[in-house]
């Protein structure tokens, strides 16, 4: 009885479930589902711009002070003395070095230097410079004041010295060169640059004359290398040009014409004595040596700077004279 019961409700319940299995039909009253709406979604964000940074203003940096320029044309400290760490030579030029050069080698006396310098007094006073005139000065060697002639032979090029040099190895306490300083003198010396002189061989009996030699009363000798031609000889009152070269006795050459190619010209009264003596013997073409004593040319302690001392040997031309 309770089976068919339930049977019975069971069919009584089946119109109710719908038809080909569909769910339940929806109630005509019901709302359909409203939409919600589409949330914005925010727009992409701009990257941010960077904002250039603000450059500092440049802090002014102190200016940095130039250490002082010694004035080169300003008499140094030491200027009335050499200092005790000057060397000091034989003949009294002292001397110090004050830049060290890169050269090697060193000027001879018949070579021509390219120098700066400053020179003064020992007083302090200037009295010539190249540097001042902006423009070096060259000159040989044996051309200037014994002192320069010996010190400068010390330097090579790129030194830088300082030079003490007594008066008898300047110009002397009473200068016969208008215009030149008296007494002790200082210089500042920077050697530029050497040209080596050309040079003419001294001949074999530089020495001492040969026996057949010409010996004058005067103690002048002579050799006769070329007769000249014509009979007329020059007096002292004649001016002469000649071609020349000059020696030491020891075989050093000192000065020649010859090497610079150009003759000389002078009056035969404005010569050493051996000179005046000695072309008058000549005629015109002739050649002749010369053997000097030193009394008849500059003497033992020449007086005119960078003359040579002692005996001197001349080959002398003589070209003309009027």
């Amino acid at each position: 009885m309770t089976r068919v019961a339930v049977a019975l409700t069971a069919l009584a319940l089946a119109p109710t479930l719908g038809c080909g299995g569909q769910g339940r039909t929806p109630s005509p009253d019901a709302q359909p589902a409203k939409a919600e709406p589409a949330k914005a979604q925010p727009a992409d964000a701009e990257p941010a711009k960077a904002q250039p940074a603000k450059a500092e203003p440049a802090k002014a940096e102190p200016a940095k002070a130039e250490p002082a320029k010694a004035d080169p044309l300003a008499a140094p400290a030491d200027v009335a003395a050499a200092p005790a760490d000057a060397i000091k030579t034989a003949s009294g030029l002292a001397w110090k070095l004050l830049t060290k050069g890169t050269g090697t080698e060193r000027p001879g006396k018949r070579d021509t230097v390219k120098v700066h310098y400053t020179g003064w007094t020992a007083d302090g006073k200037r009295f010539d410079s190249s540097v001042e005139r902006g423009t070096p000065a060259e000159f040989p060697l044996n051309g200037v004041i014994a002192g320069w002639t010996e010190g400068l032979q010390l330097m090579v090029v790129g030194d830088k010295r300082r030079f003490w040099i007594p008066g008898e190895l300047a110009y002397g306490d009473t200068p016969r060169r208008p215009g030149a300083p008296a007494g002790p003198l200082v210089f500042d010396v920077e050697l530029l640059a050497i040209t080596k002189a050309p040079t003419v061989p001294a001949p074999a009996d530089v020495a001492a004359a040969p026996a057949d030699a010409v010996t004058t009363d005067s103690g002048l000798k002579y050799k006769v290398l070329e007769e000249g031609t014509g009979e007329a000889k020059p007096t002292v009152d004649n001016t002469v040009t000649v071609h020349y070269t000059g020696w030491t006795t020891d075989g050093e050459m000192f000065d020649s014409s010859v090497v610079r190619k150009r003759p000389a010209t002078f009056p035969l009264r404005g010569v050493i004595p051996g000179w005046t003596e000695g072309l008058q013997t000549m005629k015109v073409g002739g050649k002749t040596r010369f053997w000097i004593p030193g009394n008849l040319a500059y003497g033992d302690t020449p007086k005119r700077p960078g003359a040579p001392a002692g005996a001197l040997v001349f080959d002398v031309e003589l070209i003309s004279f009027k």
